[in-house]
């Protein structure tokens, strides 16, 4: 339960409330029984707090899934998380009354969903096969969106260019989210979502000009490949629709792809979340092959992340990659199991630059490669991790300061993992002395 938490300080307030005496009600049921022996079970409490009422926190175990009325952005909340550690405990018993109304009327409606979802999964006894010339017309007809949104997207970066680019620091965000809704009327999400991102650029510190012509030109790129995308090789014209937004449906992928069967250690993950849509970066390395592979899990703002991919971790398994000319996402296709994995063999920083730089000659869109790296943290002349031969990589901005990586050194090198960018390393899993993977 504490692996649900976003962030170590959510796990140790959420630990001392689940102690304390500020349940005034709690209760549950769907078979639940005292220390959690049974799942399942549908779980509410009141909590008081700093507002005037009672913060009323309801869980379904089985997703698991929650709602609070706080109003804390991390997700789950400490009064979430509290509230599964005391049912974990055997503090929160059945209540032979059912849950309260504002409980119940939650609950239902995601059983509801849950009903709706599952007849809509089975086939129907009147549905007929999908109309092909139908799906022929559709597909055509966002093809031709997609161009149009490409063509007014070139056009807009040339206007970015010929007007001077001190004109972005004053545009403030709209000047992005207008465009971006644009390609989202387009059927262009990933053009949308690289041009949502280029909002924060101006105000990012020194070198934010050249940092935002770099996103222009390959937006640009991007836009250019899109239209000559016939002439490509079919790897980069894959890698070239991925970016745009075209998706490939998990079936298709599976009827297609070749499985790569391996065991695979979970390097390090990164959550994110956007337009309340929540996001997770699992980074995998085949012990055998030396594959890379990336598996992302989403999920909407209020459920929780697929959690199978423990970090250090190692799974036993089938592995299909989505088709592009660095092939790196991958699905899971089927787990034959799991166990406790090793210390990974870290590489070399010339090693990494060396095969980032092949990897960006075939992807000049790919923004993040996995790294493992046996280094010292080092904070001058700025924060690096530098290797015993002298050779360092600077630390990503955003990673902020880093504090539990250079307590875990104490000034000594150690494994490292994470997501080598143009911006630095993004350090997330650090092994100490035990072998032991801790998430940063």
């Amino acid at each position: 339960m504490l692996a649900l938490a976003p962030d170590a300080p959510a796990q140790r307030t959420a630990s001392s409330l689940a102690t304390g005496q500020a349940w005034t009600l709690t209760g549950a049921t769907g078979g639940a029984q005292p220390g959690g022996a049974q799942s399942g079970a549908a779980l509410w409490g009141e909590c008081r707090g700093s507002a005037a009422t009672p913060y009323r926190t309801v869980v379904d175990s089985a997703g698991p899934a929650w709602k609070c009325s706080c109003p804390s952005r991390k997700l789950p909340c400490k009064h979430v998380l509290a509230l599964m550690l005391r049912w974990a405990d055997g503090a929160v018993t059945p209540d032979p009354d059912g849950p309260p109304e504002w409980a119940a009327t939650w609950l239902d409606a995601r059983a509801a969903r849950a009903s709706r979802a599952a007849q809509q999964a089975e086939p129907g006894e009147q549905a007929g096969p999908k109309d092909p010339k139908a799906a022929l017309r559709r597909a055509e007809q966002r093809e031709a969106r997609v161009a149009s949104g490409a063509a007014e997207l070139d056009r807009w970066l040339c206007d970015q260019v010929r007007q001077g680019l001190a004109v972005s620091q004053q545009a403030g965000y709209r000047h992005w989210d207008d465009i971006a809704a644009r390609m989202v009327d387009a059927q262009a999400p990933g053009l949308a979502d690289r041009l949502r991102a280029l909002a924060a650029v101006p105000y990012s510190g020194a070198g934010w000009d050249g940092r935002l012509l770099e996103e222009y030109a390959l937006l640009r790129l991007l836009t250019l490949a899109h239209r000559g995308q016939a002439e490509l090789p079919g790897p980069l014209r894959d890698s070239v629709r991925s970016r745009i937004g075209f998706t490939v449906r998990q079936a298709d992928l599976q009827a297609s792809g070749e499985p790569v069967r391996d065991r695979w250690l979970v390097l390090a993950r990164r959550d994110a979340e956007a337009e309340r849509i929540r996001t997770r970066r699992s980074w995998l390395r085949g012990t055998k092959t030396g594959r890379p592979a990336l598996v992302l899990s989403f999920a909407a703002a209020s459920m929780s992340l697929d959690d199978s991919l423990a970090v250090g971790s190692e799974v036993d398994g089938d592995l299909i990659f989505y088709p592009a000319a660095v092939p790196l996402r991958a699905t899971v296709l089927a787990p034959y199991g799991a166990a406790g994995g090793g210390v990974p063999g870290p590489g070399t920083v010339a090693r990494l630059l060396a095969d980032y730089a092949t990897a960006l000659g075939a992807d000049p869109w790919l923004d993040s490669w996995p790294a493992v790296l046996a280094a010292t943290p080092a904070r001058a002349p700025v924060p690096c991790l530098a290797s015993a031969n002298g050779q360092a990589v600077p630390l990503h901005p955003g990673a902020g300061d880093c504090w539990p990586l250079f307590a875990m050194s104490g000034g000594n090198a150690l494994t490292v993992a994470g997501e080598w960018t143009p911006r630095g390393l993004w350090p997330l899993t650090a092994w100490d002395e035990a072998g032991l993977a801790v998430p940063l």
